[in-house]
């Protein structure tokens, strides 16, 4: 259990790497985040990242990919951990035509986000997407874990990626967790852009999905390997190879816009993760301007939108949204599906039960009574489908009148 460092309230829904309460994000924003920054920074440093989005210094150069838009030092890498600068020049950690990535084999149908709708577990878009009519059984997606991301989320299910981008996961991973020393061995990875398109080819694939990390950082050249393989897939006939990607939603609009097209031709699906609404809460969850990340957010969401009306089956566009105890309660899930009904009520919306991890170990997963209320405020806003998403982790521990939400009397 922790307190908040301004009211001093005390709550099991209060993380000790957030150090303040969702109230006081809400209402004293300002202070509230110097807290929060202040941690965060001192994290960051112990494993080898850049403390805070880099805003310029000796001989810089500006990099656009995604809305972070930081401003390197030479010598220094983005806030991803990706992108360096090299002789005022941008460069590519893993060298040119490189990725630092880990690929595997993932039996299908899998456990994604847009399982409720995939055609590798549903079966929409037969026949044009998939040729059975149930799972596809005896094949399998390509799971592309890709190092580095926009983010620095407190609560990462998967922060190795920061390891394979960090300079000190090549040796070893080490920092200072909430007192405790903890640390993994984790090789840096990496991989030719020709070397994925090869893996891809396998006809036992028949989706490749990009997530991690967050394939942002490298969109490009993620891009442009798929739409090698989508070629050369089909020139082999092969006629299922079908592109996904799970990204925040943070990358450039003319980037997104390509990588909206390479699954709306395969018959793929875009997965982009809401963190939260408020600007506020959304900063002290992810370590990154939460009013820029807004605006970006809601600019991506409508563009791959309107792209889906292009295709009815499977849905191009899946939202997310993590359950996090204590900051993302119903509140946050209603304003956020009230904006994606808003720009298309079809759009699936997959609410996710929250796993306590990275620096959020000190808090519950979700509770039943949070899902419940959530799914119920996602379909108030107007959403016409939603799913629950890792259901097994819910337990009855708490109520979302545990913390304080003025919205919706939740």
């Amino acid at each position: 259990m922790a307190s908040c460092k301004l009211c001093g309230r005390s709550s099991r829904l209060i993380s000790r790497s957030i150090g303040v309460c969702a109230r006081c994000l809400k209402t004293r924003g300002t202070q509230a985040l110097e807290y929060v920054r202040r941690y965060r920074r001192f994290w960051r440093l112990r494993i080898g990242l850049p403390g805070e989005v880099p805003r310029g210094g000796s001989a810089p150069v500006k990099c656009s990919i995604c809305v972070n838009e930081c401003v390197i030092p030479e010598g220094a890498s983005g806030y991803c951990g990706v992108w360096i600068n090299r002789g005022g020049r941008l460069a590519h950690t893993a060298g040119p035509g490189s990725l630092v990535a880990f690929t595997y084999l993932d039996p299908l149908p899998t456990n994604c986000v847009a399982t409720p709708v995939c055609p590798a577990a549903t079966a929409r878009g037969f026949p044009e997407y998939t040729d059975t009519r149930g799972p596809e059984t005896g094949f399998a997606n390509l799971a592309v874990f890709m190092g580095g991301c926009p983010l620095d989320c407190a609560f990462c299910q998967n922060w190795e990626h920061k390891a394979m981008i960090s300079d000190k996961g090549y040796d070893g991973f080490l920092g200072v967790l909430h007192g405790a020393w903890i640390q993994a061995r984790i090789p840096s990875r990496t991989k030719s852009v020709e070397e994925l398109v090869e893996e891809a080819l396998d006809p036992r694939v028949r989706c490749v999905c990009y997530f991690g990390g967050d394939p942002t950082p490298q969109s490009g050249l993620l891009v442009a390997a798929s739409r090698r393989m989508w070629s050369r897939a089909r020139a082999g006939g092969q006629r299922f190879k079908r592109i996904c990607w799970e990204t925040d939603g943070l990358v450039s609009p003319s980037i997104m816009r390509e990588m909206a097209r390479t699954s709306l031709e395969t018959g793929g699906i875009v997965k982009i993760d809401w963190k939260a609404w408020t600007p506020e809460i959304y900063e002290a969850l992810t370590g990154v301007d939460g009013y820029k990340a807004h605006e970006r957010l809601k600019e991506n969401v409508k563009l791959v939108a309107s792209m889906a009306k292009k295709r009815r089956e499977p849905p191009l566009l899946v939202v997310s949204v993590l359950l996090v105890p204590g900051y993302v309660g119903p509140s946050e899930v209603y304003r956020i599906a009230r904006y994606v009904a808003s720009v298309n009520p079809e759009t699936p919306i997959v609410l996710l039960a929250f796993h306590p991890d990275y620096l959020m170990p000190d808090l519950p997963t979700t509770s039943t009574d949070h899902a419940v209320k959530a799914v119920r405020a996602a379909r108030q806003a107007g959403v016409s489908e939603v799913y629950l998403g890792n259901e097994w982790l819910l337990r009855p521990s708490y109520t979302v009148e545990d913390w304080w939400n003025p919205e919706h009397g939740l």
